[in-house]
């Protein structure tokens, strides 16, 4: 049974996520605050599977949250629940280290599948580093690009400037983008392939994922050679120099 640590500090919304998500089969847990959160993930060492986190609370906000718990080495993939979707906001909450987010109001159904799709990429990543060893249908453990060494079974990117944490979501992006080089993607194809989603889904959230893969992947993230936009359709990943 997957652990849930939902931090929202608007009582009915926060008792109906709980709710929700118990009948889903869920082991759930409410905290109102940022503070509370980083007690029970930083402090108390407890286990949660996913961080479903609000933007808005008092005190520190989802951000910092976040921030902080990337800052700790702590990579439990986090859901951010936010009333803003301006893209600068969905760009910033992926800075902060979110690994998808959803904007207020949704449909449940549309948080299940967030939340059973991040669900499904940490099974893969535990399933993977236990068998100590890739499928051979997917791509080897590590890949070289540019310089840099991405390891798929660690989510560590090393690069001349020192070893990036790779989100769950920053990884399966990257391996995706790996396994079609050369072809031409849509972003409404990563919406379906990576995330697993089907709805209508606005697509500026995978841009601000290529800017943050360009800065890891990239000698000039403003004139990229290896992760190109094509004008109009999304994106094409170029491995050679």
């Amino acid at each position: 049974m997957a652990a849930i640590l939902v931090v929202e500090d608007e009582e009915h919304l926060a008792d109906g996520l709980k709710f929700n998500l118990l009948a889903e089969g869920y082991d759930v847990e409410v905290v109102g605050d940022g503070e509370a959160a980083l007690e029970l993930l930083l402090e108390k060492k407890r286990h949660f599977d996913i961080v479903v986190l609000d933007v808005m609370l008092p005190g520190l906000d989802g951000f910092d949250v976040a921030v902080e718990l990337r800052r700790a080495e702590q990579f439990i993939p986090i859901l951010m629940l936010t009333a803003r979707g301006r893209p600068q906001d969905v760009l910033k909450g992926f800075g902060a280290g979110a690994d998808d987010y959803l904007p207020k109001p949704f449909e449940l159904a549309i948080l299940l599948a967030r939340i059973n799709g991040l669900l499904r990429r940490g099974e893969w990543q535990r399933q993977t580093v236990a068998a100590g060893k890739a499928a051979e249908d997917e791509l080897p453990a590590t890949f070289e690009i540019n310089g840099r060494t991405i390891n798929f079974r660690t989510l560590e990117l090393s690069a001349p400037a020192g070893t990036i944490h790779l989100t769950l979501m920053e990884a399966n992006l990257l391996r995706y983008l790996i396994q079609h080089a050369g072809e031409i993607i849509s972003r409404k194809a990563l919406l379906e392939d990576v995330w697993g989603l089907h709805e209508d889904t606005d697509t500026r959230a995978i841009d601000n994922f290529i800017v943050r893969l360009r800065r890891y992947i990239e000698d000039e993230p403003a004139a990229p050679k290896h992760l190109l936009t094509v004008r109009g359709i999304g994106y094409r990943f170029m491995p050679g120099s």
